[in-house]
């Protein structure tokens, strides 16, 4: 028998909202709840026509949902594409109103991931996405003078890129860009990547494998086309729920990602929204989509180096 509700939201019920969410944590089920019905206004317009996926917590456990939970009300629109990797439709939901976030806040959603494409159009990006990560032990440091660097190559391509907190340990820096082809996206994003570790190249990599960044902070390109990006004002699943902040260049500096969280609201609710931070998509310029196409794909770059490793450690054993 299902619970009586403990409140009721644009009709959608809600149930053991004083219960924690995370083990140890004293974030409450309300919270996350008051959140995303706070942040609706500058999240749904964010998620609008893309296909949704969540992390999910309750206790120690978490997990991605890709799939529209059995049960959900028809109420929800959804979209359904193929995944190769598991071979089978997947069935996403499109949140595109209030009453959604809720009922998803309502299943322990946490996280809210997007891809950089709409459901009507899969094939073309809309934005161009760098996600900077840390050094194990780093602070926010580095991390902002990596974002600076990209930011730099970014504004001498025509853009005028904005930045958020990751909600974890780092930063995206995004820009939005008109229609062009999946692997041209690609190949530009890995030529700005490949710019701004030449202009800090003492702070910076783009080392794919892990083993080879020297300590220095990642210039992820691979977040393009069908990899997904947590929206902007999305809690993440860690302790006190931190949110994904948009932030401004000029004080980059200040800012320190775990102190934003659902109980600050007026670190994000207030001043511009991302979508105003980020403006009109621009074009790619040639050159650079012409300069990406030269530099392998990192991640199979990398499996052949891992490949090639193997081999010689294999020899030398012999």
């Amino acid at each position: 028998m299902a619970s009586e509700p403990d409140e009721v939201r644009d009709g959608v019920g809600l149930t053991h909202l004083d219960q924690e969410l995370l083990s140890g944590d004293t974030v409450t089920k309300r919270a996350l709840v008051d959140h995303l019905d706070a942040a609706a206004d500058r999240l749904v317009p964010l998620l609008t026509g893309r296909p949704l996926s969540v992390v999910r917590a309750r206790g120690r456990e978490r997990f991605m949902q890709k799939n529209l939970p059995k049960g959900a009300p028809d109420w929800i629109r959804s979209v359904t594409f193929w995944s190769e990797s598991s071979q089978r439709d997947v069935h996403y939901a499109l949140a595109e109103d209030r009453a959604t976030l809720l009922w998803f806040a309502n299943q322990r959603a946490v996280e809210y991931h997007v891809p950089l494409t709409l459901a009507a159009d899969p094939g073309t990006p809309t934005h161009l996405v760098l996600d900077l990560d840390p050094p194990e032990g780093s602070g926010l440091g580095p991390v902002v003078a990596a974002a600076r660097a990209v930011r730099e190559v970014l504004r001498d391509a025509g853009f005028d890129p904005a930045v958020k907190t990751s909600g974890a340990k780092g930063l995206h820096v995004v820009t939005p860009i008109a229609p062009a082809a999946m692997e041209d996206v690609h190949a530009a994003t890995r030529a700005v990547a490949a710019r701004a570790e030449k202009l800090d190249p003492d702070g910076t990599t783009t080392a794919f494998i892990k083993a080879d960044r020297g300590g220095k902070v990642f210039l992820d390109a691979t977040r393009a086309g069908g990899a997904t990006v947590v929206a902007a004002y999305s809690p993440r699943v860690r302790p006190g729920l931190p949110v994904s902040c948009p932030c401004d260049w000029d004080t980059l500096d200040d800012v320190v990602p775990a102190e934003i969280t659902v109980a600050t609201p007026d670190r994000f609710l207030r001043g511009p929204t991302w979508q105003e931070r980020l403006g009109e998509g621009r074009a790619i310029p040639a050159e650079l989509i012409e300069e990406g196409h030269t530099i392998p794909v990192a991640r199979v770059a990398a499996m052949h180096e891992g490949k090639r490793r193997k081999r010689a450690a294999e020899r030398d054993e012999g």
